[in-house]
């Protein structure tokens, strides 16, 4: 039954395990004996920048660019703000390609669109300059009247292109020299030759426009939003076809995670109509580049629209358009989590925020990937200029150009503990978020843990409970103000915001915010940044992730209140096994746990489910389902060797308060243990400890570290006596501590 955990390298910092460069793709397995099995481990071995206040020459660009990090235009020449796309010249020289300048048609009239050919001097564990030369350039022009709409330099004979005509963000090159462009305005594909003229008009998009395609009718609806066409393109290796993807999804498209990817023949200069779907992680996320490495695969960015430390998802997955799962979206797999990248040689250590071991690339705008002739990945950004400032607060980002190896390494041997990341990485992100699960996954967790309560139309969302004032900014929202309600909750009055009295969409409108800001004032810093996330979308983030021993992300989900939310007709246990059947974990090899605190509804699902089931227990109180039906017995009559007895026929393990194994002394010292880790495991339960927190008022006496409630104690040492008496997994705030320490 016992599920092996992830190793993390040893180490003791509070941010040990996020030293250790992590996997993101299960290799073949081999080898001797178990957990003798490779790894791609995502290494940099070469990084080149551009300085973000570089200028090409030409006409002064930016004069109503929005002031930003120091910076306001207009510009003495020619801004670069960073790459959207990216060409491999094949010579070690790349053809790059800008956006439209500064963001919109009103501020970007001067700015001149064009291809650059660099030429990054690499920065490589042998050194070098790391730096990126800037070559000639090509200028996209219509001299030939191509298009029939007005351009800002339509009076003059080059007809030179601008980021007020043409939203530019993505490029493939033909084998004849020729650049085909996808672009956010129309979307339109352009077709220019090597020297940058248009040669042909534009190609509209059959399938929608956006609200600045200058063909949109009076009283037209734009189907595309403002900038959610072509960011990504890719093309067939023989230059046949052109893959352009929309960024975000149809504004009438129910399914708001879709997002589109045509088929486009260059030779018949038509779309085919063929069509695939990709699901994103949420609706939110953006697709920022496309490249195929094969007759039917590509390589895709998701990303979101976060920065620095903020950042959430920017990952490079591998997509198979003849593989569609259960709902028809094409199957991926992670091959990049640009978040965690192994850099023993430390390339471009000190360049500020990400760029130590392990690098990340945490830029809003990851918008490059390319697959060089080596297999290796060519990763850059765009860089919004002067806009943003992931690396260093108040700086604007410079251009970068990355090369990430995808090597194969042994996997650490698996442990014998597992590490749940309590809420995610609560101790870091603020808790039942998507930045909570994802750090909690880059700190080597094995599972997370999401805490699930529903909405009014019945859809399970991630909340420590149903009354959200405290983790979320609904006070903040006047429109819902007649929502505050005071209810009975399992025998307890409680006054706030209730989850089952919002829609799904009413809760998406809502941002999350940490809980216990005067503990975690660093946490606070994140707040009204994320959206509430669902179950399935923590499922679906879970199963495209892997450990750091490169084994599937396991989830360990709560159902919370299950006696409160049957009485008012949103019972949680069905959803719950919906989606785990719908995201294919819902058997017992499945990495998942089912807990809670009551024991009716575990019953239930011993019943309905294969899934393995933990009952949790308390340091006091009772059951709420046993207390409503008048049943006398209490949280400490479960864990007798009697009560245990009866709760191995229906679950596979215990959730045991901390006190439960190891009472505290009267000085708030521990003491010895007690006999119910024993006498668990003799009637086959696994024992989970929770919850292993990291701040003094959380440890015990002997590992507290002063007497700062709030200061940082030894929780490596708590969690050692806990697994020297025996407990098979914890639950902490702070998986990367718990993962070096158990490893």
């Amino acid at each position: 039954m016992r599920r092996t955990a992830a190793l993390s390298v040893l180490a003791a910092a509070v941010t040990a395990a996020l030293l250790a460069p992590t996997p993101a793709l299960a290799g073949d397995r081999g080898g001797a004996g178990p957990g003798r099995h490779t790894v791609t481990q995502p290494t940099l071995v070469a990084r080149a920048t551009l300085s973000a206040d570089f200028l090409a020459p030409g006409p002064p660009s930016g004069a109503l660019a929005t002031p930003a990090n120091g910076r306001q235009g207009p510009f003495a020449g020619q801004v670069i703000p960073g790459f959207s796309g990216v060409v491999d010249a094949g010579d070690g020289t790349f053809w790059a390609l800008p956006d439209n300048g500064f963001g919109t048609k009103a501020n970007s009239a001067d700015f001149l669109l064009r291809l650059y050919h660099v030429t990054p001097r690499w920065q490589t564990a042998g050194g070098g300059e790391g730096a990126i030369g800037v070559g000639k350039f090509v200028s996209l022009r219509d001299p030939d009247h191509r298009i029939d709409f007005p351009i800002v330099n339509g009076a003059t004979p080059e007809r030179l292109l601008t980021g007020a005509d043409f939203d530019v963000e993505s490029v493939v090159r033909e084998k004849d020299g020729s650049f085909w462009i996808g672009e956010e305005f129309g979307p339109f594909l352009l077709h220019v030759d090597p020297t940058g003229k248009l040669l042909a008009a534009p190609v509209p998009f059959p399938a929608g426009k956006s609200p600045q395609n200058p063909y949109l009718q009076v009283g037209e609806t734009p189907r595309i939003r403002a900038s959610r066409g072509f960011e990504a393109m890719a093309g067939s290796r023989d230059g046949r076809y052109l893959y352009p993807i929309t960024e975000g999804a149809f504004v009438d498209d129910p399914v708001q995670r879709r997002r589109t990817i045509s088929e486009f023949d260059t030779i018949a200069g038509t779309y085919t109509g063929r069509t695939w779907a990709y699901q994103t992680h949420q609706d939110a996320n953006v697709v920022g580049d496309a490249f195929m490495t094969g007759k039917h695969e590509l390589l895709l960015i998701e990303r979101d629209d976060f920065q620095g430390a903020a950042s959430v998802m920017k990952r490079v997955y591998r997509i198979d358009l003849d593989k569609a799962d259960a709902d028809g979206f094409v199957r991926k797999t992670l091959v990049l989590d640009a978040l965690k990248i192994a850099n023993p040689d430390h390339l471009g250590s000190g360049d500020g925020y990400g760029t130590d071991d392990p690098f990340s690339l945490p830029v809003q705008s990851f918008e490059t990937v390319v697959q060089l002739r080596d297999g290796r990945l060519l990763i850059a950004n765009d860089n919004n200029y002067p806009g943003n400032a992931a690396r260093i607060p108040g700086t604007p980002d410079d251009t970068e150009m990355d090369v990430v190896d995808l090597r194969q390494v042994r996997a650490p041997e698996a442990g014998d503990v597992t590490v749940v990341g309590h809420r995610g990485a609560s101790g870091y992100r603020p808790e039942h978020t998507l930045a909570s699960y994802e750090t909690a996954i880059l700190q080597c967790a094995d599972y997370i843990e999401p805490d699930l309560v529903s909405t009014k139309d019945g859809v399970l969302v991630a909340r420590h409970e149903n009354e959200i004032s405290g983790t979320t900014d609904v006070a903040d929202h006047a429109e819902f103000a007649a929502r505050k309600a005071t209810k009975t909750i399992d025998g307890r009055s409680v006054t706030g915001w209730f989850t089952e009295d919002f829609t799904l969409a009413e809760l998406k409108t809502l941002r999350a915010k940490e809980r216990l800001p005067a503990v975690r004032p660093a946490n606070a810093a994140f707040d009204k940044l994320y959206e509430i996330p669902t179950f399935d979308e923590v499922l679906d983030l879970a199963r495209h992730s892997l450990t750091c021993d490169g084994q599937p992300v396991g989830v360990y989900p709560e159902t919370k209140h299950p006696t409160y939310f049957d009485s008012i007709g949103l019972s949680l246990e069905e959803p719950l096994l919906a989606q785990l059947r719908a995201n294919g974990l819902d058997d017992r090899r499945a990495p998942v746990f089912i807990q809670s605190f009551e024991t009716g509804n575990l019953r239930q699902l011993d019943r309905m489910t294969s899934v393995r089931l933990v009952q949790l227990v308390d340091c006091s109180g009772a059951p709420y389902d046993l207390v409503a039906a008048g049943d006398p017995r209490s949280y400490r009559d479960l864990v007798t060797r009697a009560g245990l007895a009866q709760v191995a026929r229906y679950a596979d393990g215990v959730g045991l308060c901390k006190d439960l194994m190891i009472p505290r002394n009267a000085d708030g010292t521990l003491g010895a243990p007690t006999s119910v880790i024993r006498d668990a495991h003799r009637v086959g339960l696994e024992v989970h400890g929770w919850t292993f927190r990291r701040e003094n008022q959380f440890l015990p006496a002997d590992f507290r570290s002063s007497a700062d409630p709030n200061a940082v104690g030894d929780l490596a040492g708590e969690i050692r006596v806990f697994v020297g008496a025996g407990m098979d997994g914890l639950f902490s705030d702070n998986p990367d501590l718990a993962a070096a320490t158990v490893g």
